[in-house]
């Protein structure tokens, strides 16, 4: 099952980072790769089994995928697990931990998937995990000037 592990300094504490994060009502301000992202199946705060939809831009087809929060214990980590079937994928799981540290705080998400069709999957894996490593990279990127221009 390919997967990654992308780091990113932030510039503040693990707290603050995790409630942007997870704070669906504000991700559009600095997440890079969605269009729309939100909470599902009346659930309005997110928390261990609450569900969520992130849809990529249209660059990225606009792939809806929709995750169940699998552990969510706040300042420290979160682990999601798709629960739907959008095109080429076939399973999606994620973990984002904090850590902090003397100049803020240390965030690690680390993700793992499984394409689909299974007959294309010799093709797909090496270049969905080269993508998906890179936007994750530009996200975090984001997330941390975002935070860094706080006043």
């Amino acid at each position: 099952m390919p997967s990654a592990t992308i780091s990113q300094v932030m510039p503040c504490s693990a707290e603050e980072v995790f409630a942007l994060l997870h704070d669906y009502s504000r991700r559009l301000e600095w997440d890079t790769l969605l269009k729309e992202a939100r909470l599902t199946r009346g659930h309005t705060i997110a928390e261990k089994g609450a569900t969520s939809l992130c849809v990529g831009k249209p660059f990225f087809g606009m792939i809806g995928i929709e995750t169940r929060y699998l552990t969510f214990t706040p300042g420290v980590v979160a682990a999601v697990e798709m629960i739907n079937s959008p095109p080429f994928f076939a399973h999606f799981a994620a973990s984002i931990r904090h850590q902090n540290t003397e100049q803020g705080s240390l965030l690690t998400y680390r993700f793992q998937f499984t394409a689909r069709p299974r007959w294309l999957r010799w093709i797909l894996h090496p270049f969905m995990r080269i993508a998906l490593a890179y936007e994750t990279k530009k996200r975090l990127e984001a997330l941390a000037g975002f935070l860094g221009k706080r006043d």
